[in-house]
């Protein structure tokens, strides 16, 4: 069940005895789980108001804003219960570590995801962010023509290697098309979920 503001009170706050529901923590983006904490009513109300992850934090006795001391921010995206109401799941975008010892997550993993969605990423931040001594940067200035030119050179290349039989050339040709299509479509301004979208309506 998505959380909004008109359907908190659905929720089985009266299950605990302290009426705190454990709250996961999951990057929107990347899928990976960033920490676990404790949320009453006043808190869920506070982090859908505010659109910051709140909690209510057990040693401190009192709301608690993620973030509100190291400005690791937690940007709430969407909130959902489980099928018995008593567990609540966080999509939220972070603003740097998650966990107070400086990992991405209160596990110690990075949180970069699957690769290719991790790749994409690193390419739209070279997009948006340009850096003189990266390749991406440097192709992606020289507008959607040379980009889209590249693509066609290194499809032309994966062809000319598939007729022959060396496994290293073959799968080098493939990720070198694989990378300039992603950043094809950063010019283009889609992503790879744009292409699953599609896939997904194609697939009945």
């Amino acid at each position: 069940m998505t959380i909004s503001p008109q359907n908190i009170s659905t929720l089985d706050f009266k299950k605990a005895p302290d009426g705190l529901l454990p709250a996961i923590v999951q990057d929107a983006d990347t899928h990976i789980v960033l920490m676990q904490g404790y949320m009453n009513e006043a808190a869920l109300e506070r982090t859908l108001a505010t659109q910051q992850v709140t909690f209510f934090s057990r040693s401190k006795q009192r709301l608690w804003t993620k973030g509100e001391t190291s400005k690791n921010y937690l940007d709430f995206v969407s909130a959902a219960a489980d099928c018995d109401k008593d567990s609540i799941l966080i999509q939220a975008r972070p603003n740097g570590p998650t966990c107070h010892t400086g990992d991405d997550t209160c596990w110690g993993g990075a949180n970069q995801g699957e690769f290719l969605d991790h790749l994409e990423r690193t390419i739209q931040q070279r997009r948006d962010n340009p850096n003189e001594k990266s390749y991406t940067s440097q192709l992606l200035a020289r507008g959607i023509n040379k980009v889209a030119q590249k693509v066609g050179e290194e499809a032309v290349e994966l062809v000319i290697e598939a007729k022959d039989d060396d496994r290293d050339l073959f799968l080098g040709e493939a990720a070198d098309l694989m990378y300039h299509y992603i950043v094809l479509l950063a010019a283009k301004g889609y992503s790879l979920e744009d292409v699953r979208k599609v896939l997904r309506s194609r697939h009945k």
